[in-house]
């Protein structure tokens, strides 16, 4: 592997740090199209700064994209409160008329200006490894500025984290509460939106807005599905963020393609399997905890039957292993399946054909006769 490699993989890195730890909580209030909002309006933000400075290095580029993010939130928040539209049409209104205002300004002024759209989408942390790109003191290299900057925003965002862990946590699960105990939501979540704003602009110039968008949501979801926990759920975010970064950038050399576009894919790959595969909460557990619950209901079932007709003159007919699908109104199959398993659980026992309850059967039966009544 070379420094380049290693350097790129590393701000990569960085940035899915910095974006996941912020979209932890994006994910869990239901603000997750509020980062692609903001990733895609702070383009005017950064056009303006360009316009009234006139210089592409300027410090006063990343005010301009902070302060049009904020601009950006507080434009959908205002729509939202008016109770015409909810917040996902603010969002679906407010960000595609800033961004497409911030393309013609740079379609119709900045013609002979580096600052395209192609950049603007996929960021440029290819070149990540340029002379021109890195940061130098003293005579000294420190490596890429881009990635001074993300451990910078790094650390500030778990500062912030850190420092209103508690506000944020009841803030997001339970806002009425937070208000009801004399806590004004409002500032923690102008926090957050700050938050959110700095690390949206300071990862659009090396990954560009997809990959802005990618990292701020899918680690964060992905995490969701692996854990209840609020501190255990930033951690995997974390984790899932450096691992889509890494996987992403080997994918991009192998397929010689886009490193931004190959690491948004690897984060939806792997938010795909969890979502399939994930212990809890994924779709297959569901499925078998669901299965198994309809197992057991229909083995509670088929006993409390047995339990009715128990030692009555229509024993034989509706107990009998060959016709009680028909009595049950069941699949034959899957009835011979339910009696075999009651059968091997000890809950019944077969003689000439028939079924009968034994003990054990027999108390599952009457409880769940009785959760039956207490339920009626």
């Amino acid at each position: 592997m070379t420094q380049a490699q290693l350097e790129i993989q590393l701000l990569a890195m960085a940035t899915a740090v910095a974006c996941s730890l912020c979209g932890v909580f994006l994910v869990l209030r239901r603000m997750s199209l509020l980062s692609d909002a903001i990733s895609h309006t702070v383009l005017i933000g950064i056009v303006i700064a360009f316009f009234l400075t006139g210089d592409m290095a300027s410090p006063w580029l990343l005010v301009g994209a902070t302060t049009a993010g904020v601009f950006t939130v507080l434009l959908v928040e205002s729509l939202q409160k008016t109770g015409v539209v909810r917040e996902d049409a603010a969002i679906g209104l407010v960000f595609p008329a800033l961004f497409s205002i911030a393309v013609l300004l740079i379609s119709i002024y900045s013609k002979n200006v580096h600052l395209d759209m192609d950049a603007v989408l996929v960021g440029k942390i290819a070149l990540t490894p340029l002379p021109s790109r890195r940061l130098e003191f003293g005579g000294y290299d420190f490596g890429p500025k881009s990635l001074a900057l993300m451990i910078t925003i790094i650390i500030v965002n778990i500062g912030f984290i850190i420092l209103f862990f508690k506000e944020l946590k009841v803030s997001t699960f339970d806002p009425a509460f937070s208000k009801a105990i004399g806590f004004n939501p409002y500032w923690i979540h102008l926090g957050l939106v700050l938050s959110v704003s700095t690390t949206a602009v300071a990862s659009f110039d090396a990954v560009g807005s997809i990959l802005v968008v990618a990292l701020m949501a899918a680690p964060a979801a992905t995490a969701y599905l692996l854990t209840d926990k609020l501190s255990i759920m930033l951690i995997w975010s974390c984790i899932i963020g450096m691992l889509c970064a890494v996987l992403g950038y080997w994918l991009a050399h192998f397929l010689d393609a886009s490193i931004a576009g190959s690491m948004a894919t690897v984060a939806g790959i792997l938010f795909g399997l969890t979502f399939f595969f994930a212990p809890e909460r994924g779709l297959f557990s569901v499925w078998q905890r669901a299965k198994i619950r309809d197992r057991k209901f229909k083995l509670a079932l088929l006993l409390v039957h047995l339990t009715q007709h128990e030692g009555t003159i229509r024993e034989l007919e509706e107990c009998n292993i060959e016709s009680l699908h028909l009595h049950l109104r069941w699949d034959e199959y899957e009835t011979r399946s339910v009696a075999f398993e009651a059968v091997e659980s000890f809950c019944a026992s077969q003689e000439n054909k028939v079924l009968r309850l034994t003990p054990k059967g027999r108390i599952i039966a009457l409880e769940s006769l009785q959760i039956g009544t207490n339920l009626s």
